[in-house]
């Protein structure tokens, strides 16, 4: 849909700044995010009004089968490249983020478009995201956890020969004692919901949009 031609209005450019992510216009959005800024526009205020109904909408685009994956992708870089800006032009701290997410590709997996879609669709929601990559140890999940106190862990597989491999990433986890204060999601071609239950996992999800939607609510519980 056309929006009004850009004007004093705060308002109408906020809606404005919201439709250039979803239209995947990155270049547009993170200049326009600058120009709020230099205006006095908090980092709250653009991520809540503005950055995360996008991303929004473009999860619920992407379900109805509007939008497909080189759409979700040029949103998600519209959204990153305006979360870039915030974080240059915000001191420390200054962004309020929805929960913080540990995600990674298991051990022996280089795959990683699964990941990094959930990557980018929880930063879209405004969560802190520590990205540990491909070919990740349990080890290495179970440090992150430790070290960054997660509200989720996200564990992505491609290979039917390396989905064991969440098993043992849980178990190292349940060993710690760590699983009480996190929920552990799944997700990839091989798995299924029947799958993620009989290894110990909180939750399956078929794609990032339904991975971002139960981190919100791991935090919506929380708080």
């Amino acid at each position: 849909a056309q929006l009004p031609a850009v004007n004093e209005t705060g308002g109408l450019r906020m809606e404005e700044l919201k439709q250039l992510v979803i239209d995947g216009k990155a270049d547009k959005a993170a200049a326009l995010v600058a120009k709020l800024m230099d205006e006095g526009r908090s980092a709250d205020v653009l991520m809540e009004q503005s950055l995360i109904p996008a991303m929004d909408v473009v999860g619920k685009l992407f379900q109805d089968g509007e939008y497909f994956l080189p759409e979700l992708l040029v949103s998600a870089k519209a959204m990153q490249k305006s979360v870039e800006v915030i974080k240059q032009r915000s001191p420390a701290g200054a962004v309020t983020k929805s929960g913080k997410a540990v995600v990674g590709t298991v051990k022996g997996d280089l795959h990683d478009i699964g990941k990094n879609l959930l990557a980018m669709a929880l930063q879209g929601a405004g969560f802190e995201v520590v990205d540990l990559g491909s070919d990740v140890s349990a080890e290495q999940f179970v440090r992150a956890v430790k070290e960054h106190k997660p509200n989720v862990v996200g564990m992505s597989a491609l290979l039917s020969t390396t989905m064991y491999m969440m098993k043992d990433v849980i178990e190292a986890i349940d060993k710690e004692g760590l699983h009480t204060g996190v929920k552990i999601m799944v997700g990839g071609a091989p798995l299924n919901d029947d799958y993620a239950k009989k290894i110990g996992a909180d939750f399956y999800g078929p794609d990032c949009i339904a991975g971002r939607d139960y981190a919100r609510s791991v935090v919506a519980r929380k708080n």
